[in-house]
């Protein structure tokens, strides 16, 4: 068992996803700047993840706040608010955890900055308990359409590693596991950050699912020749008539389950459906360093073993790149949508607000 993020010592601890799966290292954070940069640059990732750093990010950037007067505190909150907002734009679980933890100082704005202080990392730590209750949710209702010897494909990264726990659209396949399903799974290696390579099949082998690992250009082949049962998938941002915005090529996966008659599934805690957007086309897409595309990073071989680590060029220098993160799947072509209160066709989505 691991912990994606962990409040522990006064510190803030992140398991560093960029060495995975070859090594297990967790960076020691010790002001919420550094919490920030591991955001941005990717070392923690996945919709509720950041929103669980980004939380204990604040609390731990609130301990250094150097005043007892309570609108001054207030002013120095609201930069760090600011600063976690700025680190990835598409996903909503950061800008949930800030209004949030902003919430909660409005409302317990009586009290002494120390106190304050304290509050904020009782509610960080609370994000993220509830987060693996949420997941946990999600894999009970969701393993309930995992049927016994399905194959199941998947994208990027939705797992424990990406959340606080049991992951969002592996949470099903881990609680069929424990059901005693027999069912396979494909998970796409996930360009150019290759997150269902390194991180998705890592965690299912570990769970004892049985994980094969393909290129993203296979899935359309395999759904045509009848070998992909159903499509599960994770979330950054789900908006309020059900379209949904997670990493890039997820929009390709949807199209072609659709063509090919295959039920097409997206896993979102209510902390990753933004109610207050009203469709798709309005979510801000991020588009990273070039260099995620014309390198890959990992272990080097030197004097016959791989012991380093650094980048390896893949493409010509000079070339021009468009390295965009995340798409857009319209509704119409998502079956369904699990969250922790049910499962709910993407038309039926705007019903539970009073829910969220």
């Amino acid at each position: 068992m691991f912990r994606t993020v962990e409040w522990k010592d006064n510190k803030v601890f992140i398991l560093d996803q960029t060495r995975l799966p070859f090594e297990t290292i967790y960076l020691e954070c010790t002001n919420h700047g550094m919490v920030a940069d591991a955001i941005r640059s990717m070392k923690v990732r996945g919709a509720p993840a950041i929103g669980i750093a980004a939380a204990m990010g604040i609390a731990l950037g609130a301990r250094d706040i150097g005043t007892g007067n309570s609108i001054d505190f207030m002013k120095a909150i609201e930069e760090i608010f600011a600063k976690m907002l700025s680190t990835r734009p598409t996903a909503v679980n950061i800008r949930w955890a800030v209004e949030r933890l902003r919430r909660l100082l409005k409302d317990n704005g009586n009290m002494q900055v120390h106190a304050l202080k304290s509050l904020l990392v009782k509610e960080a730590n609370k994000i993220l308990e509830e987060d693996i209750e949420v997941n946990k949710r999600i894999g009970l209702l969701g393993a309930g359409l995992i049927k016994d010897g399905a194959v199941v494909l998947t994208h990027c990264n939705a797992g424990a590693l990406a959340t606080g726990g049991y992951g969002t659209a592996t949470a099903p396949m881990l609680i069929a596991k424990e059901q005693g399903k027999r069912f396979r799974v494909f998970a796409d290696e996930t360009r150019p950050f290759l997150q269902g390579a390194r991180l998705t099949t890592w965690e299912l082998m570990q769970a004892g699912i049985q994980v094969t690992l393909i290129t993203d250009s296979s899935a359309g082949a395999l759904m045509k020749r009848g070998e992909v049962d159903m499509v599960i998938v994770g979330t950054d941002r789900t908006v309020r008539n059900g379209d949904v915005a997670n990493k890039i090529g997820t929009y390709t996966l949807a199209v072609l389950a659709k063509e090919n008659n295959i039920p097409f599934y997206v896993a979102a805690p209510l902390s990753s459906i933004d109610f207050t957007m009203p469709e798709g086309d309005m979510i801000p897409i991020e588009e990273r360093d070039p260099s995620e595309v014309t390198e890959i990073y990992g272990r080097i071989m030197t004097g016959g073993s791989a012991n380093s680590w650094g980048a390896v060029r893949i493409a010509p220098d000079g070339v021009s790149v468009k390295n965009i993160a995340f798409d857009v799947t319209p509704a119409r072509y998502v079956t369904a949508i699990i969250t922790e209160k049910g499962i709910f066709k993407p038309e039926d989505l705007a019903g539970i607000m009073d829910q969220a």
